[in-house]
């Protein structure tokens, strides 16, 4: 298949963007992404095939931008601590600056129908995080008690709870603004207990 041209690529992204992040997963249509990109339908639906295809072809790239950005910014920091810290304000920091995509990931995208997608496993970024986690745990650092990837769920969970309740307050306040005392919290809660053997 032959792939689309960039601009009707951006379009359709800024469209998808649109459309998701601010209408209900199931209202929302190819036709309607179709209509404001600009796109015939014929296109869209030869290129993905359905409306989940779409979101998640996009939300795949989207996170790979973030998973990129991670992954430029740790360069140098040695410090697992600081790392997690960075880690922690990217996020945040991503989705303030993304918000359609912080709607369509925490609101309006229903997880059994992402996680039935291979999109959902976001390997690479995953792989990145456990990769961190394990380390810490290995160095005395981090909680040995705990998987790495329930220490994982917890970190992504408290992002996610400030995101939707950042939007909830009309976003008066800057998001990545509130990363260091939600990480302060955090890292008490995946750090290795004082008496810990």
């Amino acid at each position: 298949m032959t792939a689309l041209r960039p601009d009707v690529q951006a379009r359709l992204e800024k469209a998808v963007l649109e459309i998701f992040s601010e209408s209900d997963f199931h209202k929302a249509n190819i036709r309607d992404v179709a209509q404001k990109a600009g796109v015939s339908f014929t296109t869209i639906y030869k290129h993905y095939g359905s409306k989940e295809r779409l979101l998640f072809s996009f939300v795949d790239i989207w996170l790979g931008n973030l998973t990129e950005r991670i992954i430029d910014h740790l360069q140098g920091i040695e410090d697992l601590k600081e790392k997690m810290r960075k880690v922690y304000w990217l996020q945040l920091d991503y989705y303030e600056r993304h918000p359609g995509l912080g709607k369509i990931l925490f609101m309006t995208l229903p997880m059994q129908t992402w996680m039935s997608d291979e999109t959902f496993r976001q390997k690479r970024m995953i792989n990145l995080y456990l990769e961190v986690l394990k380390k810490g745990q290995a160095e005395g650092i981090l909680n040995p008690q705990v998987r790495a990837g329930v220490l994982l769920d917890f970190m992504l969970g408290t992002v996610q709870r400030a995101f939707f309740m950042w939007v909830s307050r009309g976003q008066q306040k800057s998001l990545a603004g509130e990363s260091q005392v939600l990480f302060d919290m955090v890292w008490r809660a995946i750090a290795r207990p004082s008496g810990t053997p």
